[in-house]
């Protein structure tokens, strides 16, 4: 599917970004790569680390608050994968206003230099925290993502569809916890901090969240989200897994942080279908004939919910400990 295509990813120097650059250029053949971002040291650390595929990579210094710089870089684009966004709780929650721009505006810009420029799909990254946000960047990702479940609405004849990808936090990603228990761990301590005993989380790696997005650009038609079914894994088990024998200490919630991950709700669970890796949340507007999606999983029970809590899949100890053999701490 992506042979020969040209692929944009908006904030392409991130985790993401990267990983999804070398999939692609390792299973496919693409015509190009764009990648999108505002930082040019960033740009030039993946230059250099990416310099064996310089023919098919291009690097494009931009902001996806820039409309106008957008459209320029959309210009003969087939895909769009959107990653860009002010993502660190704390930062959002004390510059507010930046993070509309960035997550909520620039959601839009990307919108309509899509719908402008003849870009065939667009996918979306979402997240657990825009399930019933209970901080601003939660609540700024949901609101992004009702911009391109509704984009599609504005299509019309155009051969365009936006579709989203959720997951929770990647696995050793920057700021989660797991960089944090190394790091102390790293500085001999013997005693790691847990907000809370009850709390759990999914364990999805990079390769996993970029395999999701690549089956949005196959199997979309327009207004799905797309959610992987991952295990879960408690935050003790974790710190065991990290330290045996260590002592934890409860220190409390921080602010705008919940006990479990949410991808579904039960208000999403008409709407959701199951298959053997995934869900999917169908849209309950049907734009246009073409544009209707057929599902062909099996409907959730009523009042189905899919949350790091509830889940069916569980991590324990010696499995954790596995994982975390696969994780790459200095990156």
């Amino acid at each position: 599917m992506l042979n020969d295509k040209t692929i944009l990813i908006t904030g392409g120097t991130g985790s993401f970004g990267k990983t999804f650059t070398k999939y692609v250029l390792t299973h496919y053949e693409p015509k190009k790569i764009i990648i999108y971002s505002r930082d040019e040291f960033k740009q030039l650390m993946m230059r250099e680390e990416f310099q064996k595929y310089d023919e098919k990579l291009r690097f494009f210094i931009g902001d996806v608050r820039d409309k106008e710089r957008l459209k320029r870089a959309f210009e003969g684009v087939d895909y769009v994968i959107h990653a860009a966004a002010l993502k660190q709780v704390p930062a959002c929650e004390y510059n507010p206003a930046e993070a509309i721009k960035t997550n909520i505006n620039g959601a839009q810009n990307v919108i309509d230099a899509a719908l402008d420029c003849g870009v065939k799909k667009v996918v979306a990254l979402s997240t657990d925290k825009a399930v019933n946000p209970v901080n601003l960047y939660g609540g700024t990702k949901l609101v992004s993502d009702k911009l391109f479940i509704a984009a599609n609405a504005y299509a019309g004849n155009k051969d365009i569809c936006f579709s989203i990808v959720r997951y929770g936090n990647v696995a050793g990603s920057r700021g989660s916890i797991i960089p944090l228990f190394h790091q102390m761990i790293r500085n001999g301590s013997q005693e790691l901090p847990i907000t809370d005993y009850r709390m759990t989380r999914f364990w999805i790696s990079l390769p996993q969240g970029v395999e999701l997005v690549i089956k949005a650009l196959e199997e979309s038609v327009g207004g799905e989200t797309f959610i992987s079914k991952i295990p879960s894994f408690r935050i003790t088990d974790l710190a065991e897994a990290m330290l045996p024998g260590c002592k934890m200490r409860e220190i409390g919630n921080r602010g705008g942080e919940k006990l479990h991950e949410i991808m579904v709700t039960v208000e999403d669970s008409p709407y959701t279908y199951e298959y053997d890796k995934h869900f999917i949340i169908y849209p309950q507007i049907v734009w246009s004939e073409h544009r209707r999606a057929v599902p062909t999983g099996k409907r959730v029970p009523e009042g189905f919910s899919y949350s790091s809590g509830n889940n069916t899949e569980w991590l324990d100890v010696e499995q954790i400990k596995g994982l975390l053999q696969t994780l790459d701490f200095e990156k």
